[in-house]
Order: C-alpha cells, then structure tokens, then sequence
C-alpha cells in the first residue's frame, strides 16, 4: 500500500514550530516525514529558513516512530559530500535507524550563498554523481582519498557510523537523473506524477525500490482562505522544475510568478476541507507507481489544524486508495 508522509517545510515554520509539528505528524499517524534544506524561503512570505540538519536532530529526539528525510540536501556547492556522510551518519545513530539522506543537484536559490557561480544543469548532474560516489566510499567505513573532476577528499574517515548506513534518494527529473538514482540510490524522488520517471527508474535497474513522490495541499474550513493563502505562498509552484532550479532568489520567484492567479494555482493545489478534492490530487502519484507521497500543508501558522484533520478525516480517506 502507499504510504503518506508529512513534510516540515523549512521555509514557513521556525526551527521549533518544525519539531513540534513533526512530534503531532508522528501522533496523527503518518507514515513518515520529509524535510527541505533551504537557505531561503522561495518567496518572502513563507518567511522562514532554519538550518534543517540542527532541526532533524532535535526531531529525532522528540520523536519515536516516524521515519525522518532530508526532501532534498544538495552535496555538491553548499556542503561538500564528505561533510554531508558525516550529517546523514550521525543523524542515523540519533534517530535510531529511522533517517534517510535525500539528495539532489541542489537550486541556484540556496547554492549561490556561498559564490563561485551556478553551474549548468550536466554539469551539476556530474557534481551529483561524484558527490554520491564520495558519500558512498564514506559509510563503507576506513579513509577516503579522492581526487575527482570537482571534489577533493583528504583521508576522511567517519568515525561515528551506525550498523546500517541511511539509506540514499536521488531527486530525477529526466533520463539521466533516473539512470543515476537507479544505479545510486536506494530509492527514487520526484515532484511531480510523472509515470515516465518511474519507468525509467525501473529500466535502469531500480525495480523493487521506493519511490517517494511530493505534494502540496492547503487545508482550511474556509476554500477562499486556502485559496488566498496557498497563492500568497505558493504561487511559484507551477513554474516547473527547470525554472525553479535556476532562479536566484525570493525577489526572482516574486517577479517570476506576478501573473499567476489565484485559480491557476487552485487548479495545481487542492484546497479547502472536503477530503475527496485531496484524494483526486493523490492520486495520479498512486497510479504512476510511487509508493510513498510526502504532502506540504502550506502556511506555518495552519499546520496543526490541518494535522488534527488529517488524523481524523484525511489519512483514513487517503488509506481507502
């Protein structure tokens, strides 16, 4: 069966409104739980962006059951891959087996803080590779010495690494990235339904592993509300993937989305309280063959109300499917 999940939005919620929404998450019942790694938010709205990795700490403490994931780290400008094995490892041992280390050739949104350009799409694809490659020789355990295209590694060892290493997503967009994640990862990621991707995946040798997919919903007893709220924040959503990735800053998604509409982007998120409008918008994800899908509540301050109703109306409808 599909499992669902409940993403911390790094972007809308401060470091400890994020674990306390986690801790209801785990009460709620659902399956497991994501978190994005961002340096901004997309737009200056949502108002938010704590380190993730210190919030995936105190997470793991505060909670006992649901699984945890970074939804997406990119190891390849921001951090270097050895320090993201080091992240990921100690994040295993304090979640007590429950973490997994999603990753993905990162946006020029979060990237950019740290100079030195943005490169092209292939590029950050070889970046990606090599990164994997690195984390991968890391928690083998023993030192690393690595001289690649573009990461030195200097006999780096992990001294801290659980029994079984977190297993490792790999974010796909397109061919590449699929062969990648197959011959990579332990599973795959996506944000959108696309049944190409899986089959894909599958192709390249990736049958028989989990594939997580991501989306967002705005709950409210008010449909207007959840409309106006779900624009204000996520408007930029519908830009697609290949924009999203290059875009500098909150300013950009700004200027990039200042045509969208209120019912366009109430056409791509479903909004309001009627649980069957949720369902539907599961569904596609069901039906092209992901077998985990995180949803995003937008706006930090709705999280709780949206949590109570999903443990009460939402999660029980959703397991009908």
């Amino acid at each position: 069966m599909t499992q669902f999940g409940y993403t911390m939005m790094t972007e809308q919620a401060g470091p400890q409104e994020l674990v306390n929404h986690v801790v209801r998450a785990e009460e709620a019942g659902f399956d497991f739980s994501v978190t994005s790694d961002h340096y901004f938010p997309w737009l200056k709205e949502q108002g938010h962006a704590p380190y993730a990795w210190s919030v995936l700490g105190a997470a793991a403490q505060a909670t006992s059951r649901i699984p945890l994931m970074t939804y997406v780290t990119c190891p390849t400008i921001r951090y270097h891959p050895a320090v993201v094995a080091q992240k990921a490892a100690t994040m295993q041992l304090l979640s007590r087996g429950r973490f997994r280390l999603g990753l993905g050739s990162g946006e020029n949104l979060n990237e950019h803080v740290v100079g030195g350009g943005w490169p092209s799409a292939d590029v950050r694809q070889d970046m990606l590779n090599e990164a994997v490659e690195i984390i991968r020789a890391l928690f083998d355990g023993g030192y690393v010495n690595h001289r690649g295209e573009h990461f030195d590694v200097e006999s780096a060892k992990l001294w801290d690494l659980p029994d079984r290493p977190p297993p490792i997503g790999i974010a796909v967009s397109g061919a590449q990235s699929c062969e990648m994640a197959a011959r990579l990862g332990d599973l795959m990621i996506a944000v959108e339904p696309d049944a190409e991707l899986v089959t894909a995946f599958e192709e390249h040798g990736g049958m028989g592993k989990a594939r997580v997919g991501q989306l967002p919903v705005c709950y409210d007893p008010d449909r207007g509300a959840a409309v106006q709220r779900a624009h204000e924040q996520f408007r930029w959503f519908g830009s697609g993937w290949k924009v999203n990735a290059e875009l500098p800053g909150p300013p950009a998604f700004a200027s990039a989305s200042s045509y969208v509409r209120e019912e366009d982007v109430a056409r791509s998120i479903p909004c309001g309280n009627n649980p069957e409008v949720f369902v539907e918008a599961v569904r596609p994800y069901v039906q092209a063959g992901f077998t985990e899908v995180a949803l995003v509540q937008v706006g930090g301050d709705a999280q709780l109300p949206f949590l109570d109703w999903a443990e009460k109306t939402l999660l029980p409808a959703l397991r009908e499917l």
